[in-house]
């Protein structure tokens, strides 16, 4: 085939390196050689089988393994986002998102953080900015509880004073899931949910949620935590909790899928401290009263605990808004196979955490998977959350362009 200038598309010389018509300089691309897995024949460029043997090359694993996990995760990204109603690209801003977690802070800035979302503080619609959250408060009070937990911690190992016992069940039990909510409702980009609403939802709805779990464990007996009890288990539990939820929901009558988030992880933060309060408690008293027990089960969930209750129901809680949309919430809603998508998604990843998996079990791995998928898939909420806020505040401002054009 004759070679052309790459600028005029005058015949060159093959071995030229500029054209002797226009002077520009006619670089040749280098393609990286690649060798068949199979029989090891040198290839170039995007070849999907192999000319020596035909293995086809593209789908192998250790050729472009890099390629399939990319593929891999946004097809599961994609999934999540249509889940939602959204399409296209989804655009995570991790980066922005902890950009404030290691600056200094002012006392006003927090202040001001925590007289949003009362009646005088919530922008309106048409005001809301859907660029990407810079969360930051979440880590001063993850630090807060940290510091007493350790000095309740030293005065249990160190001092073997069984007075500071209750305390640190109780901080090491919030710690983490607390800190988290305030995350949730610093992203929460409409500011319409107050910190005293939050707490609220916290403590009374984690304390319903767990007695309507009580309630449908007389119902539904799960024997033993074998495959099929953790299944019955991951049922129990969401369900129990999204009806808080749906009663949450209904009150407050909102439209946004971070609201949904925020008011699901409210429910789920206060399910899992008072879980694992609970389960702290009777390691302490089954292992006749030794501290070290109970200090494990503290560690232990409070490092996992992201990965699980806080954000099962916030997903869930997206589930409910995508379904009722600017509806009032009926049950015509919670039947909506929308909702039901990710309330089973929830139950899912909620069912293999407890199941007695034995693989990678000395490290946690599959909880460790589970705590990654679980925060992917609200970092992919988050973003269609971020949209359709976007979407919501150009229509408000249009319409109050138009009422004022209408004067």
């Amino acid at each position: 085939m004759e070679k052309r200038c790459q600028n005029c598309g005058q015949p060159i010389d093959p071995n030229a390196r500029f054209c002797r018509y226009c002077g520009h300089e006619n670089v040749v691309e280098e393609k990286k050689v690649q060798y068949c897995f199979r029989c090891g024949k040198p290839y170039t460029g995007n070849v999907a089988f192999c000319s020596g043997c035909g293995a086809r090359l593209n789908n192998y694993p250790n050729n472009n393994g890099e390629n399939i996990l990319k593929k891999g995760l946004d097809n599961f990204t994609s999934t999540i986002n249509s889940m939602t109603g959204e399409q296209g690209k989804v655009e995570i801003k991790l980066k922005e998102l902890f950009s404030e977690v290691f600056k200094k802070h002012t006392v006003e800035e927090r202040e001001e953080m925590f007289i949003s979302g009362t009646k005088y503080t919530t922008p309106r619609e048409s005001q809301m900015v859907s660029s990407w959250p810079k969360p930051w408060l979440y880590s001063r009070v993850f630090i807060m509880f940290l510091i007493v937990f350790i000095a309740l911690f030293v005065m249990v190992n160190n001092f073997y004073n069984t007075n500071a016992i209750p305390g640190a069940i109780f901080i090491g039990a919030l710690m983490v899931p607390f800190s988290a909510l305030i995350f949730f409702w610093e992203v929460n980009v409409p500011r319409n949910i107050s910190i005293f609403d939050v707490i609220t939802m916290f403590f009374v709805g984690g304390a319903l949620s767990l007695i309507c779990t009580l309630i449908l464990y007389e119902i539904i007996r799960v024997e033993q935590l074998d495959y099929l009890g953790a299944i019955l288990v991951g049922i129990v539990e969401e369900v129990g909790k999204i009806a808080v939820v749906v009663f949450y929901v209904s009150r407050k009558n909102t439209k946004y899928i971070l609201n949904g988030m925020l008011i699901g992880a409210c429910v789920g933060a206060g399910f899992a401290v008072f879980e694992t309060a609970g389960y702290a408690f009777n390691a302490f008293v089954g292992s006749g009263g030794q501290a070290s027990v109970m200090l494990d089960i503290l560690w232990l969930r409070s490092i996992l605990s992201f990965g699980c209750h806080i954000t099962w129901t916030a997903i869930a809680g997206v589930g409910l808004i995508v379904a009722k949309k600017e509806e009032q919430l009926n049950s015509n809603h919670i039947l909506n196979g929308q909702f039901l998508k990710f309330l089973l998604l929830a139950i899912v990843l909620h069912a293999i955490w407890d199941m007695p998996i034995t693989f990678g079990s000395e490290i946690y791995l599959v909880q460790w998977v589970l705590t990654f998928i679980a925060i992917v898939t609200v970092l992919v909420l988050l973003n269609a959350g971020l949209r359709q806020v976007s979407q919501y505040a150009k229509l408000a401002r249009e319409k109050e362009l138009q009422e004022i054009k209408n004067q």
